[in-house]
């Protein structure tokens, strides 16, 4: 099978994107037997929600079987596996590309919301049982996240057996010169995890959903309702 896995450029001042890290050093140590493709994506809302931006044309390109989109949540303690995209643009800062889109779709016409294929739970499940700290979330916010993730889900819509999503990880232990033995919130600075345990965590979740494209797991009914 087939596997596109994104992340993204540094954006609002920021010199690292822990997303972008995490998915270079993820190509670094696949050891297959799946192909994986990856790709750092800009942040700018016309990358990742056109036709011709880079996402959609990825999508296009390497008809993946399974796809997972990567950003950097800052502030955040844990690995987000999001449940939900939302058809809304309202950027709180430009992105990259200087543009700064307030209360827009980022489809025209399509529905308020898409929600994820990956099986989310499963997912965070396996990533805790390896001692990272994960969860599943209901919000990806309004900037070029969300977009991305919407615009997957939209395009993905109509190829029923993709499995696509959307993962938030926080800041790495490495950028903010935290500890890394210690937790996320001991050490009283920003929330962050050691880059080895993003990188860990996403390979978790991309291959508990190659599990599930073969048929070989499934997702579990467990509550994973939150009030965050």
């Amino acid at each position: 099978m087939k596997v596109l896995v994104t992340g993204f450029e540094p954006f609002g001042g920021d010199a690292v994107n822990s997303s972008g890290e995490a998915v270079t050093a993820l190509a670094a140590r696949w050891t297959g037997p799946d192909e994986l493709v990856t790709a750092v994506l800009p942040v700018e809302f016309d990358q990742v929600r056109s036709a011709d931006g880079l996402l959609l044309r990825l999508l296009d390109e390497h008809a993946p079987d399974v796809v997972l989109a990567v950003g950097l949540a800052a502030g955040v303690t844990q690995v987000r596996v999001e449940q939900v995209a939302i058809n809304l643009m309202d950027a709180r800062i430009p992105d990259n590309g200087g543009t700064q889109p307030v209360d827009a779709p980022v489809a025209d016409g399509g529905p308020d919301a898409r929600f994820t294929t990956l099986p989310a739970k499963a997912a965070v499940a396996a990533v805790r049982a390896a001692g990272i700290p994960a969860g599943v979330t209901y919000s990806a916010g309004t900037y070029v996240c969300n977009a991305a993730f919407y615009a997957l889900q939209h395009a993905l819509a109509e190829r029923p057996g993709v499995l696509s999503g959307f993962v938030h990880v926080p800041r790495t232990t490495e950028e903010v010169g935290g500890d890394a033995t210690a937790s996320a919130l001991s050490d009283g600075g920003e929330p962050h995890l050691p880059l080895e345990s993003l990188v860990s965590a996403l390979e978790i979740v991309v291959r508990t959903a190659l599990a599930t494209a073969r048929g070989e797991a499934v997702e579990p009914a467990g509550v994973a309702g939150t009030l965050h």
